[in-house]
């Protein structure tokens, strides 16, 4: 059993990637073996748009034909049992660098055919992070759960099914009194941080048992 994690998150220490963390050591409390791999690490861009991966008879059908450091990545997920992915949440969806990864990682296997299927050759297990500043009620308010379900219909298309775990109103610096940032309220972010935040790491955990279960 293999488990990779994805960090969109620019950030190796923070929330999504402490998150992520708790993930791969749910997995590995269960025996998997796992591996963590931060985006903002890799040098790539999102779809170019040349659809090789969709021409018929073309070498590179159902496969990204760009030669950049995506390519051994797509390779270890091919091998992989479970994969799961992490972001904060900019600008009401996840970030650029997530963003064009998976563009990269799903169009590659999806057809276009009528409907839609998938060339991924297996059905694994798929969990998504989400990290961000605003609390629930806020997220709902301004509509993000609407990106997040179109993320999880395209995965869950692709790879089989996918669950997913938010952290709401976390904590964005070590020391607020440093930045401007006057709509948070420094003592309830911290309280929060110290209170809530060890309940999503629970459940991160908890996400990894799953993903690494047969």
């Amino acid at each position: 059993m293999k488990v990779i994690a994805f960090n969109g998150g620019p950030r190796k220490s923070w929330n999504t990637a402490t998150l992520l963390e708790k993930v791969l050591e749910g997995a590995k409390s269960k025996g998997a073996k796992t591996e963590f791999i931060h985006l903002y690490d890799l040098n790539f861009k999102g779809c170019i748009s040349c659809f090789a991966c969709k021409l018929k008879g073309g070498k590179s059908y159902g496969k990204c034909v760009v030669a950049d450091d995506l390519k051994p990545v797509f390779r270890k997920i091919e091998k992989a049992d479970a994969l799961v992915f992490g972001s904060p949440v900019y600008l009401g969806n996840v970030t650029g660098e997530m963003r064009s990864f998976l563009e990269r990682l799903v169009f590659q296997y999806l057809t276009y055919t009528d409907p839609p299927g998938t060339l991924f050759t297996r059905q694994i297990k798929t969990g998504f992070i989400y990290t961000m500043g605003v609390p629930e009620e806020v997220m709902n308010q301004i509509g993000y759960r609407q990106f997040m379900d179109l993320i999880s219909m395209f995965m869950s298309k692709t790879f089989g099914p996918l669950e997913a775990l938010c952290s709401f109103d976390t904590l964005q610096f070590d020391d607020y009194s440093k930045y401007v940032a006057t709509r948070f309220d420094p003592e309830q972010k911290a309280k929060r941080r110290e209170e809530v935040f060890p309940q999503d790491c629970r459940k991160a955990f908890e996400m990894g048992q799953r993903l690494a279960q047969e």
